[in-house]
């Protein structure tokens, strides 16, 4: 049996530290669109993760129901309606990854993602709400390997217990979401105003990665050390933290 590279065996918060490090151009950017189904558990708002396979993209991570644009999701709408197309495939990938029907009218869009240019794989997300149809979650088996509901609040503590990979978009998504008690009041609130871009910009700190937006005194210096406002998420080992103030 061959020897796993470093690479192979080297954990999410190295990937990121390396990506900074590196400073290379990545891929062209590829339009995504990603829904977070939700749904009220006994002891409050859950939703659904998935695990995808270990040797495609973002492997081994958990995530929620989500892919990239097809041209068919564009079929009969405007060329510069990205929205829309986006609204298309969250539903298509919805029902690809977890075998469910959301309908296109329950989606609410959240926010939309744009990765740092030195990432590998550039995907210019949209994240999409709606409630989970009352179906049973059917999986594939390949692209996707496993499946869970989780409270926001259980996601979060298992990734900080290393139990689990969360790429940062999703972190913070959960951790507003862990501000709602069910899917209703998760829903209005989104509902009620603009969904927020949130363009990301790589720096290193001096425990690891961080993560930084629009609003950040560090933001368009890529620069983690400087003081001032904050918009970050720096990810430590076992210890991420999300700061927002100032800005």
């Amino acid at each position: 049996m061959a020897k796993p590279t470093d690479r192979q065996t080297e954990t999410h918060d190295q990937r990121l530290a390396r990506w900074a490090k590196r400073g290379k151009p990545g891929s062209e950017p590829v339009a995504a669109a990603t829904v977070i189904l939700l749904r009220d558990g006994e002891d409050g708002l859950e939703t659904l993760m998935l695990r995808r396979n270990s040797k495609i993209s973002f492997g081994g991570m958990w995530v929620f129901p989500g892919g990239r644009v097809d041209e068919a999701d564009r079929a009969g709408l405007a060329t510069d309606d990205e929205l829309g197309a986006a609204r298309m495939a969250a539903v298509r990938e919805a029902k690809e990854e977890a075998g469910l029907d959301v309908e296109l009218a329950q989606l609410v869009a959240l926010s939309h993602w744009t990765p740092p240019p030195i990432t590998p794989r550039r995907y210019l997300t949209w994240f999409f709400l709606a409630k989970t149809p009352l179906s049973d979650v059917v999986i594939d088996d390949g692209e996707i390997r496993d499946h869970a509901w989780m409270s926001p609040a259980e996601a979060m503590r298992r990734r900080d217990a290393l139990e689990i990979e969360l790429a940062p978009p999703t972190w913070v998504t959960l951790r507003e979401l862990s501000a709602w008690q069910n899917s209703d009041e998760a829903i209005a609130a989104v509902a009620g105003r603009q969904p927020e871009h949130f363009a990301t910009h790589i720096a290193v700190g001096g425990g690891g990665p961080v993560a930084l937006w629009r609003g950040d005194a560090g933001f368009e210096t890529s620069d983690a050390n400087v003081t001032g406002a904050r918009h970050r998420l720096s990810m430590f080992e076992g210890d991420w933290r999300y700061e927002r103030f100032g800005g």
